[in-house]
């Protein structure tokens, strides 16, 4: 995969992300009627939007590490909730295993290797 791809597919999956956050614990199923503290989570995921529109490589990295948690309590409530909540946070974890594969094939792609660096220098 190309880093535009990987970029392209980081950037619709965090939106959706953000958005499938937000609506969660905002309107379709909160955990508390009126919606919750909870909806924070979705709002901490615009931190690295506009880096990662952007294609920073540093925003790439450290937005890998922090999506776990979103991984993890997508797998925790998936198996732990009934109803319109486990299939949202079943939502959650299929786009947060994309966006992961995404960061990390964007990282990879965007190293500099060697070669690459004397191809830059040859240049």
């Amino acid at each position: 995969m190309t880093a535009q791809r990987c970029q392209l597919a980081s950037s619709i999956s965090l939106i959706l992300l953000i958005t499938l956050c937000l609506a969660w614990e905002g309107w379709l199923a909160p955990l508390r009627p009126g919606g919750s503290w909870m909806i924070l989570k979705g709002a901490i995921l615009l931190l690295p939007l506009f880096g990662i529109l952007r294609g920073k490589r540093y925003t790439y990295k450290w937005l890998s590490l922090l999506i776990q948690f979103y991984l993890l309590e997508g797998l925790l409530r998936a198996t732990t909730e009934h109803g319109l909540s486990q299939w949202l946070a079943i939502g959650e974890t299929l786009l947060s295993t994309t966006l992961f594969v995404s960061l990390i094939l964007y990282i990879r792609s965007t190293r500099n290797t060697p070669q690459k660096e004397k191809a830059a220098q040859s240049n």
